[in-house]
This record gives C-alpha cells, structure tokens and sequence, in this order.
C-alpha cells in the first residue's frame, strides 16, 4: 500500500519503540504465550488534534482499511490471543505483525513439533475471530498511560521484566539466584518500569505540531 507520507507518519520496524518489540527477550511473553502483537505498518495521522493515541492506525494490506489502533485493546479483549496477526474485521484477513526476536528464535527450534499443526490450528483460530470482534468500541477506552496510570502500568512492565531477567532466564541458565541479586533486580525494574511508562505516557499523549497540522491539511 502507498500512503499519503504528508498526511501520515509511518511507522516500521526501524523505529525505537517497534525496535524494543523486536529486541527486548522479555516481551517474548507478551508474544509468544499471550499473543499480543505489533503491526508491521502503522500510522500516525498528522491532521487531528488530538493525543498520539487517538489518531494511531493500523491499515490492512488486503482491504486497505485503515483501522482504528485501539481496535486491539484489553477494554475490546481482543489485546491478546493474536497469535496468528491482527484479524481485520473488514474482510477476514490476517494483518500481518512483528515477531520478537527470542519468541522468533524459539519458533524457530521448535517448528518441528509444531508445524505439522500449525494450519490447523490457525483455521481454528480464524474461525472465532469474528465473534471476538464482533462488538467492539474504541470511543470509550482509557489512555493507559494518562494521568497517574502510567505509574501503575509501569510497574506492571516493569515487574514482568524482573520476573524474566532475575528469576526465569537465570534459572533456565543455572545460574544462581541470590538474594543480592534479587534485591537489585527489584531495584532496576522498578526504576525501569517508572522509566518505561513515564515515556510512554510522553509518547502517547503528545498532540501534533500546529505546523505539522497545517501543513498535512493544506496537501
């Protein structure tokens, strides 16, 4: 699909916050066992006034729907269990997403045991997509990362973290787990998950330039 790059801004793999998806171990979780997702192509539209959040959108290769970010949300349940892509409600394809980087690796390894299955299992996961997003709303949904809720959402980011760099790599690791290590483990992550969602909360909410504005609208 081409897009209209005054209008939009385009993101891809080569920015920061796809980059972290990519390279960052611990949100192998996030994709491989929850099946939260990243779009390969998002946009950002350029024309409306509002939080980054509220004007983010996903298009569908196969349709060229343009789908509202907060399509997948934990408010709609459909945040989760899109272990084969996004669905796009509009025509019944899977947009396609990003692998993280160990969660791709580890695919990889175990395709031997799970690929004579996959088909069949992503008929069966395409078949209740539809029920899933059947009634979905994006008018309602809180930023997660406004106001003080970003403290929360933070800590939460940043309690995963711990979980997988202090206790579930260095087990699988036989390294050892000491309290020491711990201790500063639980520093770090708290420090990085108040970190983490104090960006986010800068990121998601920033509006768009005046300048930038006029100029998209005036194309």
């Amino acid at each position: 699909m081409n897009y209209d790059k005054k209008r939009y801004k385009i993101y891809t793999w080569k920015n920061w916050m796809i980059l972290h998806w990519i390279l960052n171990p611990g949100l192998a979780i996030n994709d491989l066992i929850l099946g939260q997702k990243i779009p390969k192509v998002s946009l950002e539209d350029k024309t409306i006034d509002k939080p980054r959040i509220e004007r983010t959108f996903v298009p569908c290769p196969h349709c060229q729907a343009m789908h509202d970010g907060r399509t997948w949300s934990t408010q709609n349940g459909t945040a989760f269990k899109n272990w084969f892509g996004l669905y796009c409600k509009e025509c019944g394809n899977i947009i396609p997403c990003l692998p993280n980087g160990l969660s791709f690796i580890i695919l990889a390894i175990t395709f031997p045991i799970w690929g004579w299955f996959k088909e069949r299992m992503k008929a069966k996961w395409l078949e209740k997509q539809p029920a899933r997003f059947d009634n979905i709303s994006v008018d309602h949904i809180p930023n997660p990362f406004d106001k003080k809720t970003w403290v929360a959402t933070g800590l939460t980011w940043g309690v995963l973290m711990f979980l997988m760099m202090s206790i579930v790599f260095p087990y699988f690791k036989d390294q050892e787990i000491t309290l020491q290590s711990v201790l500063i483990g639980v520093v770090i992550w708290s420090i990085g998950g108040l970190g983490f969602g104090y960006t986010m909360k800068r990121y998601t909410n920033k509006k768009i330039k005046k300048s930038d504005k006029n100029t998209a609208a005036n194309v």
